[in-house]
């Protein structure tokens, strides 16, 4: 059997840092938000366990995230971790866009359906936990809010279907470098404002960080901001840039104004993605 699945993107509608946590994390309070780029990884049944990458900067060895993943499920179920593993990828690492982790999430699904597991998701959620703070968010997609590392998942609403700009630098940004630049105070214990699909905050903590050890970053998001964008923010800790536009339309408009700014940077616009959306893009399905 071989199986296909594509792993999307996010981008964080909101962030707020609430304060640094006893074990070194941060405590976190963020609106994440589906988007329409994604890799695509192919699972097919196999002696042996084998990752082929088509991107020769993302890492092939050990600590990928698709091999953690894998031997992570394995253990879990008992099973030999064996597959062969294509990943074509299409997000930029080290750019705020999750590409790693939902790499990882889209794995955990893969594999269940090709080893026919049928864990359910919560406890791929718990999985998904130990591999890093954002793969669980991958396991539900569309909107939601993530508290703790953000790796605790409260499904909103589905925002109403918006355009997207994504600004992708031809850097990456370490996210280790703009927490320690940022220097948060001691987390006090408050988890954020109780809200029900209320407004979601415009603010990203890690902003003002990540922009002073990369100023051409706050040259992306003002010219964003320019176009008459509903929201420009930085993704994450960068070093994506995305503006929220009514339509594709106005959004394809914005990016032809973006073109070359700065020099090298990849422009896209993509739609956003309802969780039912995410689930067919995740889903695993046979391979034509």
């Amino acid at each position: 059997m071989k199986l296909v699945a594509e792993a999307f993107a996010k981008v964080n509608r909101s962030l707020l840092v609430l304060g640094r946590r006893s074990d070194g994390y941060h405590e976190l309070d963020t609106v994440f938000q589906a988007v329409g780029l994604t890799d695509r990884l192919t699972f097919e049944e196999s002696d042996s366990l084998t990752l082929e990458v088509d991107d020769p900067s993302v890492p092939s060895g050990p600590e990928n995230l698709v091999l953690r993943a894998t031997r992570a499920l394995a253990e879990e179920a008992g099973v030999k971790p064996r597959a062969a593993i294509t990943l074509e990828k299409r997000i930029p690492s080290g750019g705020g866009l999750g590409g790693g982790s939902s790499d990882a999430a889209v794995t955990l699904l893969g594999l269940s359906a090709l080893w026919e597991l049928e864990l359910p998701l919560e406890r791929l959620a718990r999985i998904g936990a130990s591999l890093g703070s954002d793969v669980p968010f991958f396991l539900w997609g569309g909107t939601a809010r993530g508290r703790g590392r953000g790796e605790r998942i409260e499904p909103l609403a589905d925002l109403p279907p918006r355009g997207v700009v994504l600004v992708m630098p031809p850097f990456p940004v370490a996210t280790p470098d703009v927490f320690r630049r940022l220097s948060a105070p001691p987390w006090d214990g408050n988890e954020g404002p109780e809200r029900e699909n209320g407004p979601v905050p415009d603010r990203n903590d890690l902003e003002f960080a990540a922009e002073s050890l990369f100023p051409a970053l706050r040259v992306v998001r003002q010219a964003l901001g320019a176009t008459g964008a509903e929201q420009a923010r930085l993704s994450g800790s960068g070093s994506t840039v995305f503006g929220v536009f009514p339509d594709p339309g106005s959004a394809a408009e914005a990016a032809r104004r973006l073109e070359g700014l700065p020099v090298g940077s990849a422009v896209r616009v993509v739609p956003t993605l309802t969780r039912e959306e995410s689930r067919v893009r995740s889903g695993p399905r046979r391979a034509e």
